[in-house]
């Protein structure tokens, strides 16, 4: 439990109120004084509310921003942050950590164990680690069993990165790809080739859709134009149609819509050769990009035609990479292009019901997904709705999204931090941006600041 910061309780109860000045400031003209101090001194606006204040006197928050450190230190006259009673937590730890290693040398104490031969420093685990060596040697005859085992590893993969994000376990899968690669040039009879083509294929359209979640972009390109190559010599129009809809999804998410649409037209050659779920994807895709291009009646359109499709589905048909094509997913991928439509001016009402219905039909281990359906709906609230729905459903979006390494979350949190800011007057909205800046920039110091930063 967070211990309480009395302190600064102290500190703002003694700093008299501009309004009673035989009273301390409130937490609500401390919030507002931090504001308009950092706007004079830094020309930056940052949203510093009574909630957080009291987060901080309830020892929740240990140690805010360094030009809140400033305003506060200022505004409350003293000149230390210890004399407010902050504590960098991280920065504590980590000088105990090096105290500990410190003492440890001084007592010369060198923690080592010997497993044939081989002294091994436990203080660095990464100094136990062999080189990397040359890749390992493919077989040089492919069987049955060894497609069966890349279609295992096919499913861990995508299992991982529907459950955790593809930043999780892209290596792993980047190293797997290159090696299945190679069974390509080993014998194989000629009965099983198309299977093992399609093997790889499956394994390679994971993988690049794990680089696009982790925002390699470049590297996902690469890899889905290796799995179509493979779909297309095994002869797998099912396979070819799930790779170029991620191949349309990309070109959606990085701005080009009129690409997606190419793409998932393209797939919809020989759509008589496809699997319910194959055409109610590819008709999803097309409502996406035909939406992202403001062509609303055509998109409505395509979520109709998407729902035609899918109306026959049934599980049992359905290829194994398309496994995860439910009724939810079909419910996620409709809702995206309704949510983009109703922000343009179109009812909200059925985006609302098919992202409430996905988030509610995803399974546990589906926490991208459900992350998805989340953040969609309530930036959709954000938008057309109330407010403070949409803090509901963005805090509990943000629980689940805590969870993933995902570009592809980031950017749709991102987006609910720029509908939110709207709203940002209402408390529970600033907070509520306060948790997406938290995420997206703190948890992930890669990435930009969504604005400059407290």
């Amino acid at each position: 439990m967070p211990t309480s910061n009395g302190q600064f309780r102290e500190a703002r109860a003694r700093t008299a109120s501009l309004t009673h000045p035989t009273e301390g400031l409130s937490r609500q003209e401390l919030a507002e004084l931090v504001n308009d101090w950092i706007w004079k001194h830094h020309r930056t606006r940052v949203y510093f509310t009574a909630n957080y204040v009291g987060k901080i006197e309830q020892g929740i928050i240990r140690w805010p921003g360094i030009m809140c450190r400033e305003a506060l230190r200022e505004i409350l006259s003293v000149s230390a942050d210890a004399e407010l009673g902050f504590v960098n937590a991280r920065a504590r730890r980590q000088a105990v950590k090096l105290e500990e290693v410190d003492k440890a040398k001084r007592q010369k104490f060198v923690h080592t164990t010997t497993l044939g031969g081989v002294s091994l420093l436990l203080a660095e685990p990464r100094a136990a680690l062999p080189e990397r060596s040359t890749p390992r040697p493919t077989p040089r005859r492919v069987g049955a069993s060894d497609i069966a085992q890349l279609r295992d590893a096919t499913q861990t993969f995508t299992s991982w990165d529907f459950t955790y994000g593809g930043g999780m376990a892209l290596e792993a899968a980047m190293g797997q790809l290159h090696w299945a690669a190679g069974l390509l040039e080993a014998s194989c009879p000629e009965r099983l080739r198309p299977e093992l083509h399609a093997a790889v294929g499956a394994l390679a359209d994971t993988t690049g859709y794990m680089a696009l979640d982790a925002g390699a972009h470049a590297e996902a390109r690469q890899v889905f134009g290796f799995a179509l190559a493979c779909a297309e010599q095994a002869q797998d129009w099912n396979l070819r149609a799930s790779i170029l809809s991620d191949m349309a999804q990309q070109a959606i998410w990085t701005g080009q819509p009129d690409e997606g649409l190419t793409l998932a037209e393209h797939a919809l050659v020989r759509a008589d050769w496809l699997t319910p779920a194959a055409r109610a994807l590819l008709h999803n895709d097309r409502a996406r990009a035909l939406a992202a291009m403001r062509r609303v009646q055509e998109a409505l359109r395509a979520v109709g035609t998407a729902d035609e499709h899918f109306a026959p589905f049934t599980p049992d048909n359905e290829p194994s990479f398309l496994a995860y094509y439910t009724e939810a997913q079909h419910a996620q991928l409709a809702g995206r292009p309704l949510v983009e439509l109703a922000i343009l001016g179109q009812d909200p009402g059925e985006a609302t019901a098919r992202l409430t219905t996905a988030a509610a039909g995803h399974p546990e281990d589906r926490a991208r997904a459900r992350a998805v359906c989340l953040t969609k709906l309530s930036t959709l609230t954000m938008a057309t709705g109330d407010p403070r729905h949409a803090v509901a459903i963005g805090n509990e979006a943000l629980e689940v999204a805590g969870t993933l390494r995902s570009h592809l979350i980031t950017e749709d949190l991102r987006d609910l931090f720029r509908h939110a800011a709207t709203h940002q007057n209402l408390e529970e909205v600033a907070e509520l941006r306060h948790r997406i800046r938290t995420l997206v920039c703190t948890d992930n110091p890669g990435n930009p600041p969504l604005d400059p930063p407290v």
